[in-house]
């Protein structure tokens, strides 16, 4: 009644303010609290009292003074803070429908008005180990594979919106792709050859995530893990071929001396004085490692031993 009368009028602010909307209050140039809806009399007589009225309606609250107003007592009651930390991004949901996307920083949000969900995303790179997968090759070997996805968030609405959890998709669409690129080779050719299975998944797992909103950096195989048996017979096989190898090299060397020999012999026929010399080098070598004894007896050896020398 005293508010109709006009009897406050130069004496009072008057704030009646509706359901949507909020009255920040700043008492001597300093923010003093914040009032909900109803009719608020705040008297100007002996303080400098300055007000505003804000339409929740709009979720986001930004103001010049936020960080004063959200570290007032009692703010807590009408404001709801939310912080995005660095190297990641949110999405705000208002009533269920996206609405936009936040950068790193701080965030404060009216309460009591539409309904509002922040969802946070990584924006870094994610190494995602996919490990212990049982598999089949083309030649009925079952064996077990470890890889690994380096992969990050490029649209973080899609990221959200598009799967209950990208993450999650992204391992079982790995999954699948490198049952199928390993599934369709045989042991000896995963073997021989780990990167090509690996890069055929990735062809199929790229597409695949970016309707996730994920790029995939790189899709490797760490580690093919056999049955004990098979290990067994692996190294088997291994051992048997480097035998044959072993063996090969050794008969070719010792055709190699065998060749020299022959070129030497007939070296010799042609050329009697590089026999004679070759003798006098074996004779030299006989003295010189210990005592040489010279036992003549046979007519006609003196001679030859005399000539030799």
């Amino acid at each position: 009644m005293i508010v109709r009368s006009g009897a406050l009028e130069g004496r009072a602010i008057v704030l009646d303010l509706k359901d949507h909307e909020r009255g920040l209050v700043w008492i001597d140039d300093r923010f003093a609290t914040i009032v909900g809806p109803g009719r608020h009399a705040l008297w100007t007589g002996f303080r400098g009292v300055r007000t505003e009225t804000v339409d929740i309606r709009t979720v986001r609250f930004d103001h010049a003074d936020r960080d004063a107003i959200v570290r007032s007592s009692g703010a807590g009651l009408f404001l709801e803070q939310a912080e995005v930390p660095a190297d990641h991004a949110a999405v705000l949901f208002v009533d269920g429908k996206l609405t936009e996307t936040l950068a790193p920083g701080r965030y404060a949000f009216w309460r009591g008005g539409p309904v509002v969900k922040l969802a946070r995303t990584d924006l870094r790179e994610v190494v995602l180990d996919v490990s212990g997968q049982e598999i089949l090759t083309a030649d009925k070997v079952s064996l077990r594979l470890n890889a690994v996805v380096v992969y990050r968030v490029v649209d973080v609405g899609r990221a959200v919106t598009q799967t209950e959890d990208a993450k999650q998709a992204l391992y079982r669409e790995t999954q699948l792709a490198l049952r199928g690129a390993v599934g369709a080779r045989e042991l000896d050719a995963l073997l021989a050859d780990k990167e090509a299975p690996a890069a055929e998944a990735a062809g199929l797992i790229t597409a695949r995530a970016a309707e996730f909103g994920l790029a995939v950096r790189s899709v490797g195989i760490r580690d093919l893990i056999l049955p004990g048996d098979m290990k067994e017979l692996m190294n088997k096989v291994i051992e048997a071929r480097k035998a044959a190898e072993a063996n090969v090299i050794v008969r070719r060397e010792e055709a190699a001396a065998l060749r020299h020999q022959a070129n030497a012999a007939k070296l010799y026929a042609e050329q009697p004085a590089l026999q004679r010399l070759r003798e006098l080098e074996a004779i030299e070598k006989i003295a010189a490692g210990g005592k040489l004894s010279v036992v003549l007896g046979e007519k006609g050896l003196a001679d030859r031993v005399t000539n030799l020398l």
